[in-house]
This record gives C-alpha cells, structure tokens and sequence, in this order.
C-alpha cells in the first residue's frame, strides 16, 4: 500500500503536502505511511479514494483486507466473518466489546496488556479495531446486540476520563437503528440463576444463514460450528439475554455512570 500511494501521488503531481492537504492530514502523515513507519489508518483510505484513487474504487477494494492484516493474528479469520455477519450477538463480563471500544478505550487496554506489543504494532491493534466499526454502517444493514456485565461499566483502564468518554459512545452506538445495547445487573447473582457464568461469547449469522460462535480466553480462539453446541449456545446467550435489564433501563444506567465523579 505504500508503494500505491506513493506512485499515484506522484502521478497526480502532488507533493507529500499537497495530498495531505487535499485529504485533511499532514505531509509527515503521508511521508509516515510512504516509509512503512506508520501504518495507513482507515479513515485516510477513505479520504485518498476519491482523490488520487482514479476511479477505480482500489482504496475501496484494499480496505477490508488492510485492515485484517493489522488484527492479531488469532482474530483473523474471524474478523471476516463479523465483517460479513447478518447479525451479532455478544456478551461480554470483562471489557468492552472491541467493536463498540472508543480508540483511547482500545488503547489503554494494549497499553495495560502483558506482553505489551511494540508501538507500532500497538498503533496498528488500534487502527484495525476501529477499521471493525464499519460493520455498523454496512450494506446490508446488520443487526448487532451487545450485553454487558455492570462490572464493565464500572472498570475504568487508563483512567476515570476514558472510562466516562466509553460510555457516552456505547450510548451513542444504542441509539442506532440496527443497535442493542443491554446490561446484566450486578446483583443478578443474588436475585436468581446467572447464565453468563461460563465467560463470554459472540453468536454470529453469517451470509449465507449458517449460525457459528466465537469465544476466545487467554489468546486462544475458539469458533464453535457444531450444530448442537451452537444451539445449546445460543440457548444459554437467549438465558443471559432474559436477564438482563431492558435497553431502555440499560441506558439510564449507562447515563448515570457516565456523569459520575469518581
């Protein structure tokens, strides 16, 4: 891609400042992806379509697998398959789900990993992981809902600021259309059974209308095709989900929490 960008630019005559102004960056920007010291973020693949892509939609074309190469290698396989999912279905009980991460939230949870990834590979993580939001403005439109443990709204990484600046875009992201936003109550262990024990998970329907489930804990992935598993899976998820508050409930709590001192 650096080699692209850099023979396009020169074939419509700009410099390294002049695409950078025509697309809103710097010139260090582009002279940083050029050189390889910076991977190409997704919104500049956006911007550089329409102006040195020629019509040809190659900006359009490469973005997807771009932005795979700079997952994690365990994700992904799976990362086409959210790409291309007719619906999404998760639960977490730890963190955020990457999808819905704001780009400090991402980068604090690297930052904070062990083994912490060399910075560049740490600045693609977070480049691929808001690449996946996409997938919300996607054509066909997907249906995504997301359960979340209380604990996860309480949780702050980094800092109490980024915490607060995470919950004000979950419930921006729950006021789509295609959007579901759900939490499971903290004292649901005292109130009744709690489904959700066994960790998380993410139900998927893919393209071509076959169901899957994707699991991962300590780095290893897990993608559940078995038509029995999958059902008893998608049993205990509809569990999880039957216990939760109702969307319009798990917004009051979001707001709530997001507006705290702490």
């Amino acid at each position: 891609m650096a080699e692209l960008v850099r023979i396009l630019r020169r074939k419509h005559g700009y410099t390294q400042e002049g695409l950078g102004d025509l697309i809103g960056w710097t010139g260090s920007a582009i002279s940083a992806v050029e050189t390889h010291a910076q991977p190409v973020s997704d919104d500049m693949l956006v911007a550089l379509e329409p102006a040195i892509g020629e019509g040809l939609g190659l900006f359009t074309v490469a973005r997807p697998y771009i932005n795979r190469e700079k997952s994690p290698k365990r994700f992904r396989a799976f990362s086409i398959l959210e790409a291309e999912a007719l619906s999404l279905s998760t639960y977490q009980n730890f963190v955020v789900d990457g999808l819905f991460q704001t780009r400090d939230y991402t980068g604090a949870l690297i930052d904070g990993s062990y083994p912490v990834p060399p910075p560049k590979m740490r600045d693609e993580y977070v480049e691929a992981r808001m690449a996946r939001k996409a997938l919300f403005d996607r054509d066909p439109t997907p249906m995504i809902e997301l359960i979340l443990e209380e604990t996860v709204l309480r949780r702050p990484f980094g800092s109490w600021e980024i915490l607060h600046g995470q919950l004000r875009s979950l419930l921006a992201d729950s006021e789509r259309h295609n959007v579901t936003v759900q939490v499971l109550p903290l004292d649901r262990g005292l109130t009744g059974t709690h489904a959700g024990e066994r960790g998380p998970m993410k139900l998927v329907e893919t393209e071509d209308h076959q169901r899957v489930v994707y699991t991962e804990i300590e780095d290893q992935r897990i993608l559940v095709s078995d038509p029995p598993v999958v059902t008893e899976l998608s049993h205990r998820y509809a569990k999880i989900r039957s216990q939760c508050m109702t969307p319009e409930d798990s917004r009051t709590l979001i707001e709530k929490l997001a507006g705290e001192t702490p």
